[in-house]
């Protein structure tokens, strides 16, 4: 028997995989959780097989929940399944070392094949998002860049991003448009929605 944890912040969608996964013979959803940190938790307390983790959760992140379940339960895998299939999201999964990465709109008799393909200790990565992120090439920021443009996607002024990155407000301003430059993008806006939509934020 597969004992599988299964982290969603959406309920319905938490529930509804739960009840096709445990349809399987050979599968069992030990524990469901409904954010990262959840999740970490669930899986020092149950020591699952498989963790299914949504990308995106309050708290940790899946790529985050996948990185400390690596290293806190042994023999614990990762599957990542996201609505939100970008190029960057998957490099840093995979980076992470998560085993498995596909979008949510796979069919329930998939995923359960992804979770034993990894649980016999193989890699599935969702064809499709695996030729998009082959073609979109390697994010141009440096990881300062990307920082401070991730703290200007929430509309922040750059006094306030400033302070919050311990740099100078006019570091931030050349980093700000730097990360402009790189992007083709004319203001901060756009290059958050630019670097947003490859996952390079």
């Amino acid at each position: 028997m597969i004992r599988i944890l299964l982290a969603d912040d959406e309920t319905l969608i938490r529930d509804a995989l739960a009840g096709l996964l445990s349809l399987e013979d050979d599968l069992e959803v030990v524990a469901t959780a409904a954010s990262g940190t959840e999740a970490v938790a669930a899986g020092r307390k149950h020591t699952p097989d498989v963790a299914v983790l949504d990308l995106q959760m309050p708290g940790l992140d899946g790529i985050a929940a996948a990185q400390q379940l690596s290293g806190e339960v042994p023999g614990c895998r990762s599957v990542i399944v996201t609505s939100h299939g970008r190029p960057g999201y998957l490099k840093k999964a995979l980076a992470a070392g998560v085993a498995g990465f596909l979008p949510k709109t796979v069919s329930a008799r998939v995923l359960a094949d992804v979770v034993r393909q990894v649980h016999a200790g193989g890699r599935y990565v969702d064809p499709e998002l695996a030729a998009e992120a082959i073609g979109a090439g390697e994010s141009p920021l440096t990881p300062r860049e990307a920082d401070v443009l991730e703290l200007a996607a929430g509309g922040a002024s750059v006094e306030e991003i400033a302070g919050r990155a311990h740099l100078s407000p006019g570091t931030v301003r050349n980093y700000l448009s730097a990360a402009a430059a790189k992007l083709g993008a004319a203001n901060r806006h756009e290059a958050v929605h630019v670097a947003r939509r490859h996952g390079w934020i």
